[in-house]
């Protein structure tokens, strides 16, 4: 297993993760994900581990927080081998305070998570969000304070746009505080709009991405192709429409090309888009989703060697889209403004 740093800190995570949203399935959303209770959650970590992924990935609003419950039971005797990674945001209860990133919710969210993790400490703690209603500063200092407290040893964020992460970067700068060091994001093959602002700033200001959903929810699996149904059993029956679109010309474009690079070099589908996201800059981690030890076994054949540059090239220009101004502008000007891609 390779390591890598996590973006501008000194902390080294495997470049492949293990994403634990597949964990408890308690309602119809993540039950389409997975529900993998705790014996089978135990022996996808062992293969994990074996493998060398030092890094596991989950959020209070996986599940309601069963996710996180059974991630820390599968993970018991073994925390001093892992970097656990969570998030908070979204709803957790009916109440307006019980959402959102104030000191009062990231204090009720970090303490629950804590309880249900059973650690004295988080390694990497997202915001799963942007909250436009609670002032920047109140949130970076939070965050800070946790970090003084030995409660949370790194921050990042996750879905944020541009002026978002800058701005939080400039007031945690400002003040002295904790910076983010990691952008939790979604890029792949099939959504590759990371590159237009968020893969510059992030080489800029040294935030590593952790690449969440890098097969473009379940787009490429191998299984999505021209004049054939969605398979029976697949997550996509319920998932389908939070994601890219599912049955297009430019889907079925990007998964020829990788058909023909997988011709060539003997690998799966998934396994060549997965380390294509691997040659990107400034992708600290992928974060490998799976319901079973097969999917997962599979996923790790990602690892090991690479793409040629000139499989690189055709799954670039097959997957390339025409960017939304200004960026298309800007690349008129490369001599100027150069890009990191």
């Amino acid at each position: 297993m390779e390591y890598r740093l996590l973006g501008g800190s000194g902390l080294k995570v495997s470049a492949l993760s293990f994403g634990a949203a597949t964990f408890g399935g308690t309602n119809e959303f993540f039950s389409a994900w997975g529900n993998t209770e705790v014996e089978e959650a135990r022996r996808l970590i062992d293969i994990c581990l074996e493998a060398g992924i030092n890094l596991f990935d989950t959020a209070n609003g996986y599940s309601d927080g069963r996710s996180e419950e059974v991630l820390s039971a599968a993970l018991q005797g073994r925390r001093d081998q892992a970097l656990i990674s969570t998030k908070a945001y979204f709803p957790m209860g009916p109440g307006p305070n019980d959402r959102g990133t104030s000191r009062f919710a990231l204090t009720r969210a970090l303490e629950a998570s804590l309880r249900r993790l059973n650690t004295d400490y988080i390694d990497i703690y997202h915001l799963h969000g942007f909250d436009a209603l609670t002032p920047i500063e109140e949130v970076q200092q939070t965050l800070d304070t946790f970090v003084r407290d030995g409660k949370v040893r790194y921050i990042a964020c996750s879905n944020f746009s541009g002026w978002h992460l800058m701005k939080s970067l400039a007031i945690a700068d400002r003040y002295g505080w904790t910076r983010f060091v990691a952008h939790q994001v979604y890029y792949s093959l099939v959504g590759r709009e990371y590159e237009w602002e968020l893969m510059p700033l992030g080489t800029d200001q040294r935030v590593g991405a952790l690449v969440w959903s890098p097969l473009g929810w379940g787009r490429l699996t191998g299984k999505i192709r021209r004049g054939q149904p969605i398979p029976a059993q697949s997550r996509l029956h319920k998932t389908a429409d939070a994601g890219p679109p599912l049955a297009d010309e430019y889907l079925y474009k990007v998964v020829d090309a990788i058909d023909e690079v997988a011709a060539e070099t003997g690998k799966s589908v998934p396994q060549i888009a997965l380390n294509w996201l691997l040659q990107r800059p400034t992708v600290s981690s992928v974060i490998l989703g799976a319901r079973n030890e097969e999917q997962l076994r599979q996923n790790l054949g990602a690892v090991g060697w690479n793409l040629s540059t000139e499989q690189v090239k055709k799954l670039d220009e097959a997957s390339a889209v025409s960017p939304i101004y200004p960026y298309w502008h800007q690349r008129n000007f490369p001599e100027r403004n150069p890009l990191p891609v």
